[in-house]
């Protein structure tokens, strides 16, 4: 098979605008970078732009279908006693989309993937993936069932792969077709040269999704982000998204799969010829086994550092990291801190970790992309003072599906870049620091007002986490007087927990509670759940809490 090769170098600005759009929006660039300070016009370019990269394949299956026709006896994944080669895989794939083919599948087309964690889940992904159709994973063990009939609405799902013991999970709808994937009777050996490399969707290129991620829904109703091969193939197939990953190495699946860094755990370990170690209930037993380990925070700090010898490279993203977890764990692997939204595929910055380092920051932008701190009206930032982060480049998905009012809100065309592409708005908030890595100082919702002072939620946890035997916090608001803050381990004292604060932050910024737990309750997606520690501290002290 031959390689297949993507320039993800800027595309010619011929393909988008015309030479006097391009002299139009670089005007307005030079217009917009006048308000900084000369050594800050560099520093806003320097420091917000990744370095630009090629990639080797524009659509992600292509580099697992390589390491199949490569490696074909190496171990795929593995999910406690069951075994898939890389192979078998491929074989298992190509076969079942056949049968989507014959159902009428094809590219840009939404195929829905409800099921659990499992080997014939990684067979539906890739089989999904060579008809040229987009994924659209959610795991039907736990997510509700309006939740279900929403996402295959809004995606417009004729077909939905799933495990038989789960078909009855999923809404009834005699215009749907049901798939279980465990039912299938796999092709004898004799076929398999025939059919293993075959791929059903020619006319798809890396502007075609990969899949559709639909947003937890915790603030309202979910929306499905539309993620391109290209975006995908831009962060996982270039470093550090790669993480080192090659044949030899374990890397663990941890996370559910309809969180974007399922994505990254599946498909960057795929892609690179490693084996797959899908957890079972206990996933502590899968991370100990495994040289790569993606995490968030949160899950990360379930799993003890000491019993993980194989660990070479740990990365966490999707919620702010605690620098007591990334000491621990930096003792004996290589340890990155990234972040990004989903939206912006996967992750934007990262940083590996340096115990020598004076603050814990998220780092710089991955390779094509690009970040922009800005004000209320969208001016740069002069640096070293905090603004709200926009990002660029190729990692910018697609928009929001069947949702363009969203869509339009949200993702606005980038004026530094005369490529006709477009930058997302996160509503985090940041800053960057003399380094030129960029300090993340929580959401402009987590940006409250209490006793008329304006207070950031996370620089307080941030704080917190300082003090002696502190391993996480998490601040919230109660009220427009008072704010509480969670800290774990139970045992650890509290009062240093606010001495720290006191010592470092003003008086408006102490909480009225500091509330110790053994662990921290997580969502189904690994990220602290808020609402839960709320109802927590609404159960036990009602009497502090007024407004939850």
């Amino acid at each position: 098979m031959e390689m297949e090769t993507q320039n993800i170098h800027p595309i010619s600005p011929n393909t988008y605008q015309s030479k006097k759009s391009i002299l139009e929006v670089n005007s307005f660039k030079r217009k917009a970078l006048t308000i900084l300070s000369h050594s800050d016009q560099k520093k806003f370019e320097a420091y917000g732009k990744g370095p630009s990269m090629q990639v080797p394949y524009g659509l992600i299956h292509r580099a697992i279908e390589r390491q199949a026709q490569c490696r074909q006896k190496n171990i795929a994944a593995k999910h406690g006693s069951q075994r898939i080669t890389y192979g078998e895989l491929n074989t298992q794939a190509g076969y079942l989309a056949t049968k989507l083919v014959n159902m009428g599948i094809g590219p840009g087309d939404n195929v829905g993937l409800f099921l659990e964690r499992s080997i014939p889940m990684l067979v539906g992904m890739l089989a999904i993936l060579k008809t040229g159709a987009a994924y659209v994973p959610q795991d039907i063990r736990i997510t509700p069932t309006t939740t279900i009939s929403k996402v295959m609405e809004t995606a417009e799902i004729r077909v939905t792969l799933t495990l038989s013991h789960l078909k009855d999970k999923i809404p009834a709808d005699t215009n749907r077709i049901i798939l279980p994937i465990d039912n299938i009777d796999w092709i004898s050996s004799d076929q398999q040269s025939e059919i293993a490399f075959k791929t059903y969707g020619k006319k798809t290129d890396s502007s075609y999704n990969c899949f559709i991620l639909f947003t937890s829904g915790t603030t309202g109703t979910p929306n499905g982000v539309q993620v391109t091969h290209g975006n995908v193939c831009n962060i996982l197939l270039s470093s550090p998204g790669n993480l080192g990953i090659q044949p030899g190495y374990k890397v663990s699946q941890l996370l559910n799969i309809a969180f974007d860094m399922a994505a990254w755990e599946i498909l960057g370990c795929l892609a690179h010829g490693g084996t797959l170690v899908i957890r079972e209930a206990n996933f502590t037993q899968a991370a100990r086994q495994c040289d790569v380990i993606i995490a968030t925070p949160s899950i990360l700090a379930k799993i003890d550092s000491t019993l993980c010898h194989s660990a070479k490279t740990v990365v966490v993203a999707g919620e702010p990291c605690p620098r007591p977890l990334a000491e621990k764990w930096v003792k004996n692997c290589r340890f990155i801190n990234s972040y990004g939204p989903t939206e912006a595929t996967i992750i934007t910055t990262a940083q590996p970790y340096s115990p020598n380092s004076p603050s814990l920051t998220i780092g710089k932008p991955t390779p094509n992309n690009t970040v922009y701190l800005l004000d209320e009206h969208r001016k740069p930032c002069p640096i070293g003072e905090l603004g709200e982060i926009w990002l660029g480049g190729q990692g910018v998905t697609a928009g929001y599906i069947n949702n363009e009012a969203l869509t339009c809100e949200r993702y606005q065309p980038d004026p530094f870049n005369p490529n006709g592409s477009t930058m997302f708005r996160t509503r985090d908030l940041g800053r960057w620091n003399e380094d030129g890595e960029l300090e993340y100082w929580g959401r402009t919702d987590d940006q409250v007002k209490i006793k008329g002072f304006r207070v950031e939620l996370d620089s307080i946890s941030s704080v917190t986490e300082s003090a002696k035997g502190c391993r996480q916090a998490v601040t919230l608001k109660i009220d427009q007087e008072r704010l509480v803050t969670f800290v774990t381990p139970i045992n650890v004292d509290v009062q240093l927990c606010m001495d720290a604060i006191g010592a470092r932050l003003p008086y408006y910024c102490l909480p009225s509670a500091i509330v110790a737990l053994a662990e921290f309750p997580i969502t189904a997606r690994g990220k602290i759940d808020k609402k839960a520690l709320l109802e927590h501290i609404q159960k036990k002290t009602p009497d502090l809490v007024s407004v939850a």
